[in-house]
């Protein structure tokens, strides 16, 4: 799925609890792109510009790809690094991070949403993982659904807030 469809998934998450916790959701979503894909797109703008400018399409070739983005990958859409920071934080706070229910989702789309051949979701790490041979998310129809679907979670989400803004339930 693409970073933009992760965070607004995330965001829906918690739009019914309030801004702050919207934003901190599609944030908390976002992040495991951010964090492998981001700092790559940041550390070679060169390549970015070339694509917004339409001389090259695509993703970038696994080969131009330093090996901490596989890395950071990794970490980030992992079941089991999720699972270790979930409980370190429940243990640390006393209390649920309900937001990383957001990265969660983020790994949970991912896995059928990943070809084998272009960074399949490796959601065992650091464990061997059969990897998933999903649709890619870039895949026209799907990515019509997704954000079809979108609109009708957030449609929702809007009626639901208003019932509640004017006091209705």
């Amino acid at each position: 799925m693409d970073v933009i469809a992760h965070g607004l998934w995330g965001g829906a998450l918690f739009s019914a609890r309030g801004r702050r916790r919207f934003f901190a959701g599609a944030l908390i979503g976002m992040a495991p792109d951010l964090l492998s894909f981001g700092v790559f797109h940041v550390m070679h703008p060169g390549w970015i510009t070339l694509r917004l400018a339409g001389e090259i399409s695509g993703p970038p070739a696994l080969s131009i790809l330093p090996p901490y983005l596989f890395y950071a990958y990794n970490m980030t859409h992992s079941l089991f690094v999720w699972g270790a920071v979930f409980g370190l934080l429940w243990r640390m706070t006393k209390k649920p991070p309900w937001l990383l229910a957001a990265w969660l989702l983020h790994i949970l789309c991912d896995i059928p949403t990943h070809a084998a051949s272009y960074f399949p979701t490796p959601f065992l790490w650091p464990f061997p993982t059969p990897f998933v041979d999903g649709i890619p998310w870039s895949t026209p129809w799907l990515m019509v659904a997704n954000y079809a679907s979108m609109i009708i979670v957030y449609s929702g989400i809007y009626l639901y807030l208003m019932k509640r803004r004017t006091g209705e339930r």
